[in-house]
């Protein structure tokens, strides 16, 4: 999907529940974001729900671009070996302070 702005009652739901601190609006608005934060803290009808929107290559550019401080080391080995097909994921992201 490449729309700027996602709209569907599933995912808002979905946006609420695994980013809680913020509106679903403004969930939607960043898909990276988003699906960053559902490959983390989502369960398994959430991930469904999310791959009916975006397929492999969507995903797997969000796991790619992740922001730092989203993902946690079991979900990003994990996502990188389904997504990614990378046995050795590489370094998580990670915060740069100037």
């Amino acid at each position: 999907m490449s729309t700027n702005t996602i709209s569907t009652q599933d995912l808002h739901d979905v946006a609420r529940r695994c980013v809680w601190f913020q509106s679903p609006e403004e969930t939607l608005a960043d898909p990276v974001f988003f699906i960053a934060h559902v490959l983390t803290y989502g369960v398994h009808c959430d991930v469904m729900k999310l791959r009916r929107h975006f397929d492999k290559d969507a995903l797997a550019n969000a796991l790619a671009n992740a922001p730092p401080g989203i993902m946690d080391p079991r979900s990003w080995a994990y996502w990188n070996l389904i997504l990614r097909d990378l046995s050795l994921p590489p370094p998580m992201p990670t915060r740069t302070f100037a």
